[in-house]
């Protein structure tokens, strides 16, 4: 079993917004939300799979394992917070979305906590 990157949180990120848009995620709607290519989205999904974060079975859509969702809503407010923040901050909400993406990954639980109570959201 690997462990959990960067990348495979926005993979896991993405099923997660896609199911909560749509009701379902499938490789090609993951590939297009996060634009990349279709094989990288199959590896990312057999590596979730393997972490038993998701469920697919083969042609069919990806679903989240109870874990897989704990996850994904943590990583997912984490998103939404900085980008929240960074709009407040006066950064356009395109480069805020952008930036946020790269910063969930690198700030500390202290830093993010700081931000949390800094911008009111609990």
């Amino acid at each position: 079993m690997g462990a959990m990157t960067q990348s495979l949180e926005d993979y896991l990120e993405a099923v997660y917004r896609l199911i909560e848009a749509s009701g379902s995620a499938c490789v090609r709607d993951v590939a297009k939300l996060l634009d990349v290519k279709m094989p990288s989205v199959v590896k990312a999904i057999h590596e979730l799979k393997s972490l038993e974060l998701v469920i697919q079975e083969p042609y069919s859509s990806i679903e989240l394992t109870a874990k897989g969702a704990r996850l994904a809503r943590s990583v997912h407010a984490r998103h939404k917070l900085l980008t929240s923040f960074l709009v407040k901050l006066g950064v356009s909400p395109r480069t805020a979305e952008i930036d946020a993406c790269r910063m969930e990954h690198i700030l500390s639980a202290e830093t993010l906590d700081k931000i949390r109570t800094y911008t009111g959201k609990s």
